[in-house]
């Protein structure tokens, strides 16, 4: 608990400090715990208001930002994404997310200064904080035991779309637990612990109770899992069920 009360306590100041100076504050990249912590708190009546981004729209790590009610300014979030290519990919072993964050963190960076890693065949885009990002050019040149060269990704077009494996199947209802279960292909009854646990989160924010009624477009994150997106209903079927669709993320 100390921990919260002194992240919040942080993030109050951050949205202070923008109130008081009219301008745009932010955090560092906040995992889904700190988001969900930050989505509990009316930061309207502090003269802000609460956004949060990771440079695509089924970002896991995002940053906040903290916007002055009155502002009349237009702004960017403080982030890059840099595009890391394997040097000769053909003889290499195929890298995974954890090569990648494993090298940029045994450079001596923190976590926090890292969003999201997305991977793809002989190269990854990593979103970090702009201030590290030359660091990163400079001094990341290795993953694993393969040769890379760091840019930055200038376009956001040249950053790929998360892949996704498209799950449809039937449920009694769209109750979060019956739609987790289908996605992740497992009993209701042993994804019970988990929500209980606090390791599920809807669109950012912890979710405990299992009989949460989904909407089309919802994000869920399962700690441990991965995530997935619930698409729509289908069809009904004869005996009363729905014919749901949703996309995981892969």
């Amino acid at each position: 608990m100390e921990r919260e009360a002194l992240f919040i306590k942080k993030m109050e100041e951050t949205a202070d400090n923008a109130y008081q100076r009219g301008i745009v504050s932010f955090s560092d990249f906040l995992d889904l715990y700190e988001q969900h912590l930050l989505q509990r708190i009316d930061w309207q009546s502090r003269g802000v208001s609460l956004r949060l981004f990771g440079g695509y729209d089924a970002a896991e790590r995002r940053m906040a930002a903290f916007c002055p009610q009155d502002l009349r300014y237009s702004w960017e979030y403080p982030f890059s994404c840099l595009r890391i290519r394997m040097s000769a990919p053909r003889y290499s072993r195929p890298l995974t997310h954890r090569d990648y964050l494993g090298a940029a963190l045994g450079l001596g960076i923190e976590r926090r200064v890292i969003g999201d890693i997305l991977t793809g065949e002989g190269e990854a885009f990593l979103f970090c904080e702009t201030g590290m990002a030359e660091f990163l050019k400079t001094e990341l040149t290795s993953v694993g035991r393969a040769a890379v060269a760091v840019s930055v990704c200038e376009n956001p077009r040249d950053i790929p779309p998360p892949k996704e494996e498209e799950i449809t199947g039937t449920v009694a209802s769209v109750r979060l637990d019956a739609v987790i279960a289908l996605a992740f292909r497992a009993s209701r009854n042993s994804l019970t612990a988990l929500t209980e646990a606090g390791k599920v989160f809807v669109n950012g924010r912890m979710i405990t109770s299992n009989s949460l009624i989904l909407n089309p477009g919802d994000l869920i994150s399962v700690r441990g899992m991965g995530k997935f997106r619930f698409d729509q209903i289908l069809s009904g079927t004869k005996k009363g069920r729905h014919l749901i669709r949703v996309y995981r993320y892969v």
